[in-house]
């Protein structure tokens, strides 16, 4: 028979291991490794490449500075260039999901490039009384904002479709917030994501600093000290012990949230770890300007090396880059660090800086990196076509160069955003071709593939 695809002469990770195997691809599907040329309609050639699995980038911010009918566009664009395949979107609904998630789902399908998932934040009681008709629409995990709440209340919602204006939010997410969200998650037999930070210890830390004139970077840092995110950690643990719920911590960045977690693991919570590419090459301690305003905040440089030694142990789960589509006008509100805005682009970086500073200094394996980008994934959310190459799965296969050189500019991923925190780094080791189930949707730095091949990913719940 005549097959779709081969990728001919790459080294293959496998499970089991580097292999040199031609991978055979029929139907958006991996139907075999051969050493063998079998005909094929397009033959792929990965000479000096490796093959790995599709990433999967578990922590994306895209519909709130622009409708997700554009967001989707230009974020899946810069994600099919970054080597991603699976981009899983923090939607933030104001309404209540009866009311706003249809329309939401039905703007998304038609405007990725690569394949998609999605966590629903819950705010009110409403939204978790309603956590079942995400599970009916195949979303399978849940995010609560910890940092949100009484002083520090002012969250930007997702855009309806189509829309223009931004949509700007008062929210309470108290302690009853969140324990209900957990009990309920758990009889869905979902997970829940935590952004971990006691809101009321945040709200303190920025009225001392502010009344003391401080500014910058490590005034942000210190204004949401790492002993606020131990604090929720310990608290939202202690919901997950009781109700037998997964806990999944977003972005930790600090030596201090790495201990507690594990403090809490030792109590009997079932828990994961995601970190993000900031965490790993950024401190306040050598970084300028407020361009890198992130919350939880960078933090020190034995923080930074930290982050990289619990990587490299496997205390870690994923790598999600917390990507937030906005642009410089918005980001820079002000001529201080409380008036610049949280969060940046990042979902293109992710790839090449974990081969740059990760499998190319020898900090991590390219088995780990795999761990970490795509398998551990896609088993925590319950993506059983995704993580791996092997028969059956899907053909998300990301080829890399690994001794290729380039500078990130901010125009390289042709995204939303017109700046990067990582401008002018050379990084070696690039995603050179991306396909999403057998369809080659990037190569060489342009997006070759159709505008609504994306789907959304089928997900299992552990009900």
């Amino acid at each position: 028979m005549t097959y779709d695809s081969i990728i001919v002469d790459s080294h293959v990770i496998l499970p089991q291991g580097i292999v040199e195997k031609n991978i055979i691809i029929d139907e958006g599907k991996i139907v075999g490794f051969t050493t063998d040329t079998p005909a094929c309609d397009h033959r792929i050639d990965g000479a000096r490449l490796v093959s790995v699995p599709g990433p999967i980038d578990t922590h994306v911010h895209y519909g709130v500075y622009s409708p997700i009918n554009r967001a989707a566009k230009t974020e899946s664009h810069a994600a099919a260039i970054g080597g991603i395949t699976t981009m899983m979107r923090m939607l933030r609904l104001g309404s209540s999901f009866s009311s706003s998630l249809q329309a939401q789902l039905d703007a998304a399908r038609r405007n990725h490039y690569v394949d998609y998932a999605i966590h629903a934040s819950v705010f009110t009681p409403q939204q978790i009384n309603e956590m079942n008709l995400c599970v009916e629409q195949g979303i399978t995990s849940f995010k609560i904002y910890m940092n949100l709440g009484g002083e520090v209340s002012h969250v930007y919602m997702d855009m309806p479709p189509d829309s223009t204006g931004l949509v700007a939010a008062q929210v309470d997410v108290t302690d009853e917030i969140v324990r209900q969200t957990v009990k309920t998650a758990a009889k869905l037999g979902c997970p829940v994501l935590v952004h971990a930070e006691d809101y009321e210890s945040c709200g303190c830390g920025i009225k001392t600093a502010k009344k003391k004139k401080q500014d910058g970077l490590s005034a942000w840092s210190s204004s949401r000290s790492p002993e606020f995110e131990a604090k929720a950690i310990k608290k939202v643990s202690k919901f997950g012990r009781d109700y037998d719920c997964v806990i999944y911590f977003v972005h930790i960045g600090s030596k201090r949230a790495l201990q507690q977690i594990a403090e809490e693991k030792r109590l009997g919570t079932r828990i994961f770890v995601e970190t993000c590419p900031h965490y790993l090459m950024l401190s306040y301690e050598k970084q300028s300007g407020y361009l890198a305003k992130v919350m939880p905040p960078i933090r020190t440089e034995d923080d930074r090396k930290a982050v990289w030694t619990a990587l490299s142990h496997d205390l870690i789960d994923t790598i999600g880059t917390d990507h937030v589509a906005n642009q410089l006008k918005l980001k820079l509100g002000g001529d201080d660090v409380w008036s610049a805005l949280a969060g940046f682009p990042g979902i293109g970086t992710l790839v090449p800086i974990l081969l740059s500073y990760g499998v190319n200094q020898n900090k991590i394996t390219l088995e780990q990196f795999v761990r970490f980008t795509s398998q551990n994934a896609a088993q925590i959310f319950g993506m059983k076509q995704k993580g791996s190459l092997e028969k059956g799965y899907d053909a998300d296969v990301v080829m890399i160069d690994l001794k290729k050189e380039k500078t990130v500019t901010s125009d390289l991923f042709g995204g939303f955003s017109d700046y990067i925190v990582y401008e002018g780094r050379e990084l070696t080791g690039w995603p050179v071709k991306t396909m999403v189930r057998g369809e080659l949707v990037a190569e060489n730095f342009e997006v070759v593939g159709r505008l609504g091949h994306g789907r959304l990913v089928d997900r299992l719940s552990s009900r």
